[in-house]
C-alpha cells in the first residue's frame, strides 16, 4: 500500500473526516497465512518513506529540564526505564509536539502545566521523515521535516515548521495540520497512540460499552456515525424548509392568475398602442424627409461658396502690387546704394582732407603764435625803450627844477592827504551799499518763496480741478456707457476686444473691467471695496498668456506704453474656489468676498489669488474695527480689515484713507455729479484766489529787483571811483619816492635796447613772411575740403529724396503684405467655411442615415408623408394622452406585461426550485440509507476481522476465546479460556489474573492494529501487569506483527527488563536513566541508545 490514506466522503455535508484505510474481508488471508515471514526475513526488509518519527527532543518539558534528542529506528524502539524516568513524557511530547490538545494527554488540563516550574518556556522538536513519491512537497521541505514548538509559561505555543536544510518553511497550524493530514497520523485515535491513561480508560475497563467505544473510536466508525447523524438532521431542515417553500408557492400561483387575467384584457388597449405605432413610423420618416430637405439647402450653400472666386482675385491682384512695388524697392535700393558708395569714398577723402586741414591749421597756428610773440616782444621792447626815454627827459628835466622841488613836494603830500580821506568815505558808502543789498536779497529770495509755494498750491488746485472736471465728464458720459468710469478709451478697448475675439485671435475672451463686471450687496461700503481692490478695479483677467499678449497689443492703441491697466493671467474656471478652510468667519461684520457679486465666477477667483479677499473683513464703524483687530488677537485667518470711509486696519497698524467717495461703484450717478460741480465751483474760487496772491507777490518781486538793481549799480559806480582814488594814491607815492638816475647810465641802456630793437624787427619780418605762407597753405587745403564736404552734402540731398520714397514704398510693400495676410487669412477661413459646411454636410449626411436606419428599423417600408411632424407630434401627444387615461383605469400595457411575465417566471422559478429541492432530498434519503447499509456492512466485517485476528493471538497462548458484538446495545464483551480451564464455562476478563487480563488487552490491540492504518503505532507500559511468560509471548506476538507490518514504525514503552529479546539489526532500544530529582544537569547523559 503505497499511500496511508483514507477518506470518508458524503455529498452534502463537508465534514473534514481523519482518513482511514478499511481493509475488506475479500483481500483478509486465513489465520494461518497471516503469520508473516520468518524472523530473519525482517532485516532485509523495506521501511516506509512518510510520517515516520526520525527524532524527538525536549526541553524544559514536564519535570525535565532536557531530553534527547532521541533517534527511532524506522521499525521496532523500545523505550525502557524506571519511573520518573521520562518514558511517559516522551509520549506526551509527541502528541503536543504534533499540535494535540493537552486534554488527550490526559497528563494536563492547559499546555502551560508542561512547562518546567521555573521556567519560562518549553522547547519540543519532532523531527518527521518525508521521502519518496507520497512526500510532503518534497521540492520545499526535503527528505525530512521538523515541527519545532515553543510553549510559553502563559499556556501559547508558537510553531516553526523547516525543512531538511534547518529553514524555517511556515509558522502556521494550518500547514502542520495538512502536513498530518497528509500522513494519515491520528493523534486523538488510540490505535496510533495509546497512554496508559487512555489504556485504563477503555482497555482496562470492565465496562463493556467502554470496549464497544474504544472499538468504534479505533476504527474511526464514531467519525462516521456523526457524520452520518448530522446528513439526517440537515435532511430534516431542508425537508422543512421545502414545505414552507410549497405553502409560498400557493399564494405566488394566485398572484400570477390575478397578473393572467389583467394581461388578457389589453385588446382594445393594443389597437391604440397600433395606432400610435404607425404615427411613430410616419414620424420616423417625416424627419427623415425634413433631414434630406436641409442636407440639400447646405449642398446648394456649399455649391454657392466654393463658387465664390472673389478673395483669390483679389489676393492674386494684391500679390500683383507686391511684386510690382518691390520692384521699384529694388530699383531705388540700388540707386541709393550706388550714391551711399560714392558718399562713402568721399567720406573716406573728406576725413583725410579734414586731418591734412587739422594739421596745416595747427601749423599755421603755431606758426601765428611765434609770429605774435616776437611782435609783442618788440612791442615790449619799444615800451621799455619809451619808458627809458621819459626816465632820461624826467631826470634832465628834474636837474632843471631842482629848486623848485620841496614846494611841489608839500602839494603833493597834501593831495595825499585829501585823497585818503575820500577813500575812506567811500570806503564807508560801499559797506552800506552792500548791507542794504543783502538785506533786499533776502526780502527778495522770502518773496520767491511765498511765489512758489503760492504756485505749488495753485498747481495741485489745478490738478485737483482738472482731476475733478475729467471725473465729471466721465459721470456724464457713462450716462450712456457705464465703461467710461474707467476710462475714455475703455469703451473702445472693450470693442477692440470684442472684435478680436470674434476673429478667433483669442483662445477664451478676456475679462473686465473687474469693476465693471461686480456689484455690491450693500452700496454704503463702495469706498471700502473700493479703497481694498484699489488697482484691480481697472485690471483685467486673461486665461493664458497668449491671449494677454495679444490685449498688450490692443491696449497699445489706446494707452502710453506706461500707463496700461494691469492684465491678470489666471486659468479660468467656471467653478468658485472652496474657501471655507481659510475664509474669515464672523458673527458681526462681513467678509469682502461676502459683500460683493460678480457676473462669473473668474472674478471673484481672481480677486480671491490676487487679493485675498476671503480674509479681509469690511467693519462699518472705526472704534469697532480697531477693537476687533487691535484689542485683542484678530478673527481666525483675518489680516486685515476696512472701514466704510476706507480706512485700512491692521492687528499693528492703522491708515487713513484718502478717499472721501467711491469713484467706481457708486451707484446714484446724479448726486455724484452735483457734489462734484459744488465742488469744482469751491476749487474755481480757491483758484482765483490764489492766483490774485501770486499776482500781487509777483509785483513786489518785481519792484523789490529793480530796487536791488538800482543799489547795486551805485555800488559798482562808488567801487569805481574808490580804484580811482587809490591809483591816484598809489601813483603820488611812487613819485615822491623816485630818485634821480645817471642819466649817462641810461642813456647807455638807450643805446643797447635801439640795437635790440632793430635785431627783433628782423625776427618779426621774417615770421610775418612764414606766416602768410602757412595762411596760404591753409586757405588752400580748406577750399579743398569745403568742396568735398559740398559734394557729400549735395549726396546726401540726393539720398534723402530716396530714403523717403524708399519709406513710402516700404510702407506700402508692408501695408499690401497686411493686406495680403488678412486676404489669405479670410480665404483661408472662406476654405475653412466651405470645409466646415462640407463636414458639416457629411455630420448631417451620417446623421440623415442614422435617420433612415432607425426610421428602418421602426418601418422598414419608406412611407410617403405629406404632413409636417408638428401635426404628426400633436396626434401622437393626443393619443399618448389618451393611452394615459387608459392606463390610469386599468393600469400601463408595459406594466401589466412586464408584472404578467415577472410573476409567471417567478412561480415558474420557485416550482423548479421546490422540485429541485424535493429531488435532492429523495436522493439525499436514498444515498444514505444505502450509506447507513455500507456503514452496518463495514461494521460487522470490521467486527468479524476483529474476532478472527483476537481468536489468532489466543491461540498463540493456547488459549481460547472469543468477541462478541452487540451493536444494537453498543457494547463489546470478551471472553477468555486459560489454558486447562478450557471445559470451564465461559468467563469474562474479570475472572482472569492481572497478566492474562493483559495479554488480553494486548491481543484486542493487535487485532485493531491489523484492521487499521497509521504511519507508526506507540504502546505506553503495556506489560506491566504481565507475567514473564505471558510478557514473552507479547513480545513475540509484537515483533511478529512489526515484521508483517514492516512499513510502520513501532514504539513500546516499558520499565521492564529487555535483555532477553533476541539481537537484530532492526530493533533499537532506549534505556532512561534514573532520574535525578536535585540535579539538572544536561539530559543527554540520561539516554542510553544501543540496537540489538
Amino acid at each position: 500500500m503505497s499511500k496511508r490514506k483514507g477518506k470518508v466522503i458524503h455529498e452534502e455535508a463537508t465534514l473534514k473526516v481523519r482518513k482511514l484505510t478499511a481493509v475488506t474481508t475479500e483481500n483478509a488471508p486465513d489465520d494461518a497465512s497471516r503469520q508473516g515471514p520468518p524472523p530473519n526475513s525482517f532485516a532485509h526488509s523495506a521501511s516506509g518513506d512518510i510520517g515516520l518519527i526520525e527524532s524527538i527532543t525536549l526541553k524544559n518539558f514536564m519535570c525535565h529540564h532536557s531530553l534527547g534528542p532521541f533517534q527511532f529506528g524506522p521499525h521496532v524502539n523500545f523505550i525502557v526505564g524506571n519511573n520518573g524516568s521520562g518514558k511517559s513524557a516522551i509520549l506526551t511530547a509527541l502528541i503536543v509536539g504534533l499540535g494535540g490538545k493537552a486534554t488527550v494527554t490526559n497528563r494536563g488540563v492547559s499546555l502551560k502545566d508542561f512547562v518546567k516550574a521555573g521556567e519560562n518556556t518549553a522547547d519540543i522538536t519532532v523531527k518527521l521523515r518525508n521521502k519518496g513519491a507520497d512526500a510532503y512537497k518534497k521540492d520545499v521541505y526535503g527528505d525530512y521535516i521538523s515541527v519545532e514548538q515553543r510553549i510559553l509559561s502563559d499556556g501559547s505555543r508558537s510553531y516553526k515548521l523547516k525543512n531538511k536544510s534547518g529553514q524555517i518553511v511556515s509558522n502556521k497550524k494550518e500547514e502542520l495540520t495538512a502536513i498530518l493530514d497528509h500522513f494519515n497520523i491520528q493523534l486523538d485515535n488510540p490505535v496510533s497512540i495509546l497512554s496508559q491513561e487512555m489504556s485504563k480508560q477503555f482497555l482496562h475497563s470492565k465496562n463493556e460499552s467502554d470496549k464497544y467505544k474504544f472499538f468504534m473510536k479505533a476504527t474511526l466508525l464514531e467519525q462516521m456515525k456523526r457524520d452520518y447523524i448530522h446528513i439526517k438532521h440537515t435532511e430534516t431542515i431542508t425537508r422543512q424548509q421545502v414545505e414552507r417553500q410549497e405553502e409560498c408557492l400557493k399564494d405566488l400561483k394566485q398572484e400570477f392568475l390575478q397578473k393572467k387575467e389583467r394581461y388578457e384584457n389589453l385588446s382594445s388597449y393594443s389597437e391604440l398602442m397600433e395606432v400610435l405605432e404607425n404615427l411613430k413610423k410616419k414620424m420616423a420618416w417625416c424627419l427623415v424627409r425634413e433631414k434630406e430637405q436641409s442636407i440639400q439647402q447646405l449642398k446648394e450653400e456649399t455649391e454657392k461658396e466654393e463658387n465664390n472666386n472673389k478673395l483669390q482675385d483679389n489676393l492674386r491682384l494684391c500679390q500683383t502690387k507686391i511684386v510690382q512695388v518691390e520692384k521699384r524697392l529694388q530699383l531705388i535700393k540700388k540707386r541709393s546704394d550706388s550714391l551711399k558708395e560714392e558718399q562713402k569714398t568721399l567720406t573716406g577723402d573728406n576725413l583725410k582732407l579734414k586731418q591734412q586741414v587739422k594739421n596745416i591749421s595747427k601749423a599755421h597756428k603755431e606758426q601765428e603764435l611765434v609770429y605774435f610773440r616776437a611782435l609783442n616782444k618788440l612791442k615790449q621792447s619799444e615800451r621799455e625803450q619809451n619808458l627809458l626815454q621819459e626816465k632820461i627827459n624826467k631826470a634832465k628835466t628834474s636837474e632843471i627844477l631842482n629848486n623848485s622841488g620841496k614846494t611841489k613836494h608839500t602839494k603833493q603830500q597834501l593831495s595825499l592827504s585829501n585823497l585818503k580821506r575820500q577813500l575812506a568815505e567811500l570806503q564807508s558808502t560801499c559797506t552800506q551799499l552792500n548791507e542794504e543789498i543783502k538785506k533786499k536779497h533776502q526780502g527778495l529770495l522770502k518773496g520767491k518763496e511765498e511765489r512758489d509755494k503760492l504756485r505749488g498750491e495753485e498747481k495741485s488746485l489745478q490738478f485737483a480741478y482738472e482731476s475733478k472736471l475729467k471725473r465729471k465728464n466721465q459721470l456724464l458720459a457713462s450716462r450712456s456707457n457705464k465703461l467710461k468710469r474707467f476710462g475714455d478709451f475703455v469703451p473702445d478697448l472693450m470693442a477692440a476686444i470684442d472684435e478680436a475675439y470674434a476673429a478667433g485671435q483669442f483662445l477664451k475672451r478676456p475679462v473686465g473691467p473687474i469693476g465693471a463686471c461686480i456689484s455690491l450687496k450693500d452700496p454704503s461700503l463702495a469706498v471700502a471695496v473700493e479703497c481694498c481692490l484699489r488697482s484691480f478695479m481697472k485690471a483685467f483677467c486673461c486665461d493664458n498668456y497668449k491671449d494677454e499678449s495679444i490685449l498688450q497689443e490692443l491696449m497699445g492703441r489706446f494707452y502710453p506704453k506706461g500707463n496700461r491697466p494691469q492684465i491678470i493671467v489666471s486659468q479660468f474656471s467656471d467653478k468658485l474656489y472652496n474657501v471655507y478652510g481659510r475664509k474669515v468667519h464672523h458673527p458681526d461684520y462681513p467678509a469682502v468676498l461676502d459683500t460683493i457679486t460678480a457676473t462669473s465666477p473668474i472674478i471673484i477667483n481672481c480677486l480671491i489669488d490676487m487679493r485675498g479677499i476671503e480674509t479681509i473683513l469690511v467693519i462699518k464703524e472705526k472704534n469697532k474695527a480697531r477693537a476687533v483687530m487691535q484689542r485683542g488677537r484678530p478673527p481666525k485667518n483675518c489680516r486685515e480689515a476696512f472701514t466704510a470711509e476706507g480706512d485700512q486696519v491692521f492687528p499693528n497698524r492703522y491708515y487713513t484713507s484718502e478717499f472721501s467717495m467711491a469713484k467706481y461703484l457708486s451707484g446714484d450717478i446724479e448726486t455724484e455729479i452735483s457734489l462734484l460741480e459744488s465742488e469744482l465751483e469751491n476749487l474755481q474760487a480757491q483758484l482765483s484766489r490764489f492766483q490774485l496772491q501770486v499776482s500781487s507777490v509777483t509785483e513786489d518781486i518785481v519792484t523789490m529787483e529793480n530796487g536791488l538793481n538800482n543799489t547795486i549799480k551805485t555800488l559798482k559806480k562808488t567801487q569805481t571811483s574808490e580804484n580811482q582814488v587809490k591809483a591816484a594814491i598809489t601813483e603820488l607815492e611812487t613819485a615822491t619816492e623816485e630818485r634821480s638816475d645817471d642819466i649817462s647810465s641810461l642813456e647807455d641802456v638807450a643805446q643797447e635796447n635801439h640795437q635790440k630793437i632793430e635785431a627783433e624787427e628782423q625776427i618779426v619780418q621774417e615770421a610775418k613772411a612764414e606766416f602768410d605762407k602757412h595762411k596760404k597753405m591753409l586757405e588752400e587745403a580748406d577750399s579743398k575740403y569745403s568742396s568735398v564736404r559740398n559734394k557729400i552734402d549735395q549726396l546726401s540731398e540726393e539720398i534723402e529724396p530716396l530714403k523717403d520714397e524708399q519709406v513710402k514704398l516700404e510702407a506700402e510693400c508692408v501695408k499690401h503684405e497686411r493686406n495680403l495676410k488678412i486676404l489669405d487669412k479670410k480665404l483661408k477661413t472662406h476654405e475653412d467655411n466651405i470645409q466646415a459646411m462640407k463636414s458639416d454636410l457629411s455630420e448631417k449626411e451620417e446623421e440623415l442615415q442614422e435617420y433612415v436606419d432607425k426610421a428602418t428599423q421602426i418601418s422598414p417600408e419608406r412611407l410617403i408623408v405629406t404632413c409636417s411632424t408638428k401635426s404628426i407630434d400633436t396626434e401622437i401627444t393626443r393619443l399618448k394622452k389618451k393611452l394615459k387615461v387608459y392606463e390610469s383605469s386599468h393600469g400601463e400595457q408595459e406594466q401589466v406585461v412586464r408584472e404578467y411575465a415577472e410573476a409567471l417566471s417567478l412561480y415558474k422559478e420557485k416550482t423548479i426550485q421546490v422540485r429541485d429541492l424535493r429531488k435532492f432530498i429523495d436522493r439525499l434519503r436514498n444515498i444514505m440509507s444505502d450509506r447507513q447499509n455500507r456503514y452496518k456492512i463495514l461494521r460487522r466485517s470490521l467486527s468479524v476481522r476483529c474476532k478472527l485476528y483476537f481468536n489468532n493471538f489466543l491461540i498463540k497462548m493456547n488459549c481460547c476465546g472469543s468477541m462478541i458484538f452487540d451493536h444494537n446495545n453498543e457494547t463489546l464483551s470478551i471472553l477468555v479460556k486459560p489454558p486447562g480451564r478450557e471445559k470451564d464455562g465461559a468467563s469474562d476478563m474479570r475472572s482472569l489474573s492481572g497478566g492474562e487480563r493483559s495479554f488480553s488487552t494486548v491481543c484486542f490491540m493487535l487485532s485493531l492494529w491489523e484492521i487499521t492504518e497509521s504511519p507508526f503505532r506507540c504502546l505506553d507500559e503495556f506489560d506491566v501487569y504481565m507475567d514473564m511468560h505471558n510478557r514473552r509471548i507479547c513480545l513475540d506476538l509484537l515483533l511478529e506483527l512489526s515484521e508483517r507490518q514492516h512499513l510502520r514504525q513501532f514504539i513500546f514503552i516499558t520499565p521492564l527488563n529487555t535483555s532477553f529479546l533476541l539481537t537484530n539489526a532492526l530493533i533499537r532500544i532506549h534505556h532512561l536513566h534514573d532520574p535525578e530529582r536535585q540535579d539538572n544537569h544536561s539530559g543527554d547523559k540520561d539516554v542510553e541508545t544501543y540496537t540489538r
